[in-house]
C-alpha cells in the first residue's frame, strides 16, 4: 500500500487559509511525543473559531509519518479517521483518492468506496459521520478543493532517505517495486495543488 505511516518534500512558500491566500509560511514543529497534544489544542481551537466540526487533513509524502499521527490526534480529538490507503483505488489512484476526500468523505452522503488491494477491486462503501469530528490523513487529502472544508491542514516533511527507509520496511517488497510510480504522483499532485502552501503547520518527523 501507498503509505501507512507516512515521509516528505519541503513545504513552505504562501500559506492559504480557507480561500484566501495569505503572506506567511506555516509555522514547522519537530514531531515529538509532546506536539501531539499541542496539534489536537489547536485543531481544537480552529474548529471552535469557526463554529464547525473538527475536519483534520493530514498530507505528505510517503513514509512521513501521517498515519502514526492520524492515529494520534484521532484519539486526542475523539474524531473519526480515514486512512487514504483505504481509498485509493490501486496504485494509480491517488488522483482518484483525492477527489473522493472533497466528493465523498467529506461530501454528501459522506463516506469512500473501500479499495481491496488483495483483490484488486472495489469493495464495500463505508459510511461516515458528517456531524462528527474527523482526520483524513494520507497523500492527497490536502487539495485546493479540500483545503475550505477543514479547519485544520498539516502537511508532513522527512527526509527523503528516510520516509523511504521507514516506507519499505513497513511495505516491503511490494511498495519497493512500485516506489518510482507513487512517487511521480505525488510529484504531480505536489506540483499541481500545493499543498504545503495551504497547510496551518508544517511537521517534521
Amino acid at each position: 500500500m501507498p503509505d501507512q505511516a507516512g515521509a516528505g518534500a519541503a513545504a513552505a512558500g504562501d500559506r492559504a487559509g480557507s480561500s484566501d491566500r495569505v503572506a506567511s509560511a506555516p509555522p514547522v514543529l519537530e514531531a515529538r511525543p509532546g506536539s501531539v497534544p499541542s496539534l489536537a489544542d489547536r485543531a481544537r481551537a480552529a474548529s471552535t473559531g469557526a463554529h464547525r466540526r473538527a475536519v483534520v487533513l493530514i498530507d505528505g509524502r510517503s513514509g512521513t509519518g501521517k498515519t502514526t499521527l492520524g492515529q494520534a490526534l484521532a484519539a486526542a480529538l475523539g474524531a473519526q479517521l480515514v486512512h487514504l490507503d483505504d481509498v485509493y483505488p490501486g496504485w494509480d489512484g491517488l488522483s482518484a483518492a483525492a477527489a473522493a476526500v472533497v466528493h465523498d468523505v467529506l461530501g454528501t452522503p459522506s463516506g469512500y468506496r473501500r479499495w481491496d488491494w488483495e483483490r484488486s477491486e472495489p469493495a464495500a462503501w463505508v459510511a461516515v459521520d458528517p456531524s462528527a469530528p474527523i482526520v483524513v490523513e494520507g497523500c492527497g487529502a490536502l487539495s485546493r478543493a479540500a483545503a475550505p472544508l477543514a479547519t485544520f491542514r498539516i502537511w508532513m516533511v522527512a527526509d527523503d532517505a528516510e520516509r523511504r527507509r521507514r516506507a519499505i520496511d513497513r511495505d516491503g517488497a511490494v511498495f519497493a517495486a512500485q516506489w518510482d510510480r507513487w512517487a511521480g504522483q505525488e510529484d504531480a499532485f505536489i506540483a499541481a495543488e500545493d499543498p504545503a502552501s495551504m497547510a496551518d503547520v508544517v511537521v517534521r518527523s
